[in-house]
Order: structure tokens, then sequence, then C-alpha cells
């Protein structure tokens, strides 16, 4: 398994990032933000990387960042979603409003993207938002001292605790990082501040 690859970005297309490694070009699949944030051609980059193993082949996909590419591997646990389909949603959503879409159940904003249908759109909400509230009904969340009362969360900070298991933060990683935030801010916002604030560790 390849966990991510740092070299020089040796050609850049649409939808495809090359990246040599030790002399070794690797050609990886990727989005258009990805794209946007890993520099130009001649230069170094690192990107964290998701190995696809086909009967017919081997597809390797590289992401900026941890989110994007929790995103993708969250979306292909979707059936009927392959990695095409995946990279087309990532490159037209980013990661904290493809959270957000989900958590507010939003299947019309996912179907605008080129190759999604609405059949798809909805089973991704559906899906999605079913692993979200098993993981939130039952997150690891301890007891004593530090236990976080999730039955607080209502309204915008529900939906940005939602947002933030999406992206791959445990529900106690979530509610603890929104919990310390203004709970009258926007769903946006919060997320934004949340997301902000985990980063620093």
């Amino acid at each position: 398994m390849i966990y991510s690859l740092r070299g020089k970005l040796i050609s850049k297309k649409i939808g495809l990032a090359v990246i040599e490694c030790g002399g070794v070009g690797y050609a990886c699949r990727t989005t258009a933000k990805t794209l946007s944030e890993i520099g130009a051609v001649g230069g170094e980059c690192f990107v964290y990387t998701y190995m696809n193993v086909r009967e017919d082949g081997i597809d390797l996909f590289g992401f900026a960042d941890n989110r994007e590419l929790g995103c993708f591997k969250l979306l292909l646990s979707v059936s009927g979603v392959g990695p095409k389909a995946a990279l087309a949603i990532l490159s037209d959503i980013d990661p904290n409003t493809f959270a957000l879409t989900v958590a507010k159940g939003d299947h019309k904003r996912l179907s605008k993207v080129k190759g999604v249908g609405p059949k798809i759109a909805q089973r991704i909400v559906l899906e999605l938002k079913d692993k979200l509230a098993k993981e939130y009904s039952g997150g690891g969340i301890s007891a004593g001292d530090d236990f976080v009362d999730s039955s607080a969360f209502g309204g915008s900070a529900g939906e940005a605790v939602e947002a933030l298991c999406v992206l791959g933060y445990s529900a106690d990683e979530a509610e603890r990082a929104v919990r310390k935030l203004d709970l009258t801010l926007s769903t946006e916002e919060l997320i934004r501040l949340a997301l902000k604030s985990m980063a620093k560790f």
C-alpha cells in the first residue's frame, strides 16, 4: 500500500498528476482541487494516495489533503459509486461543502455534478447519513469529567458535528471542537472554525 508520495511534479493534466519519486513516475488520478493546490510542473509536491486494485489493473489516486482523501473513501463505500464519480463530485464540491451537503441531506446539490444522477445522489446521502448516525450514536464518547453531552447539540451545531464526522473525525473530536465555539454561528462558520482549531494539533 502506498500511503503518500513526495517528489517532482513532471506532468499535470485534467484529472491527472504524474509525480516522480526515485526515478519512477507515478500517475495519480485526482481532482481539480488537488491539481490547483500541488503547484506547478517542475516543483516538488506531496499527495496522500489511495490505491484501487481491479481485476484488469491498478489505479493510484492522489489528494492534496487528508480531508479530501477521507471524502473519496466515503464515496467509494457507497454502492454504485466508483472512482470516476467520486472524483467528479470532489472536483465540483470541496470537502467542507460535501460534508455539509450530506449532513443536510441535500441530494439535489449532488445531482448537479456531471455523471451523478438523482438516484445515485439520493443513495450517497442516505448511506453516508446512516454511517454518520452509527458513528454518532456509538462514537466512543468517554464517561467521566471529559464526557460530552451530545444531546446539547442541535441546529447548526448539530449539523456541524455531523459534517465533521463525514470528514473523518470521531464524534468525540467533532463535539469537543464545536463546543468551544459560539454555537449561534452558522453551520458553515462552525465547520470552518472547528477545522482550523483541530488542524493545530
